[in-house]
């Protein structure tokens, strides 16, 4: 991959669309540039860049990073003061509620002591398709930044997400992936509100459609 797309971009930050597939940062062990997003933007800008969040390497949407260290600064106050609002959505199996709302405790290992998590849901869309569980659109609005708090909520409500081989159903996902013709996972960031940290101005970024949820969407 040469390029991400730009969605939102200023002296100070910069947000792309992250494709699913793709790291935020480096890992180990290391990964080719061309897979991770943070060196995929700084030698499309020609410059540093400091991603600001992160999003789960099979999750795509919006990424916002910081183009100094005294942006990221800043941007970094926002997200820990909880001044950001993000919107995801994904396409669940089963009829979810029409809308609810989860708090159960989260943890990244069983060495870790549960953390306070708490998520909105609201469902956008119900369906059925041929040969395919039921499955739902829903959107997630994350009040908390627990480790893949959205996949471990949906799970926990019974209504994991399609494609999600953590937290789903092995069975059901290979069913699913055949009638797809891919293997990824349906969950997209797809808004993030905030005022900008040096103007006060307020800042919405949306990400484009999906072609992932035109297959549920569609019926």
């Amino acid at each position: 991959m040469n390029t991400l797309e730009i969605l939102y971009q200023d002296d100070g930050l910069v947000a792309v669309d992250k494709p699913a597939g793709i790291l935020v940062h480096q890992t180990r062990p290391p990964e080719p540039n061309d897979q991770i997003a943070m060196k995929i933007l700084r030698d499309q800008l020609g410059q540093k860049v400091h991603p600001v969040h992160r999003l789960d390497r099979p999750t795509s949407g919006i990424l916002l990073f910081a183009l100094s260290t005294a942006s990221l600064r800043l941007a970094h106050e926002l997200f820990e003061k909880r001044l950001v609002t993000k919107k995801y959505r994904a396409v669940v199996y089963g009829k979810t509620p029409l809308d609810w709302q989860t708090d159960t405790p989260l943890r990244r290992t069983d060495a870790e002591k549960p953390r306070a998590a708490l998520t909105d849901f609201k469902r956008i869309q119900y369906g059925t398709r041929p040969n395919l569980p039921e499955f739902s659109i829903v959107e997630a609005t994350p009040h908390t930044g627990r480790y893949h708090q959205i996949r471990q909520h949906l799970q926990l409500a019974g209504h994991p997400i399609v494609g999600d081989y953590l937290y789903g159903d092995l069975g059901q996902n290979m069913r699913t992936s055949e009638q797809l013709g891919h293997t990824r996972m349906i969950l997209r960031a797809t808004e993030l509100h905030f005022n900008h940290p040096e103007t006060g101005i307020p800042i919405s970024i949306h990400a484009p459609p999906c072609p992932d949820f035109t297959f549920f969407s569609q019926h």
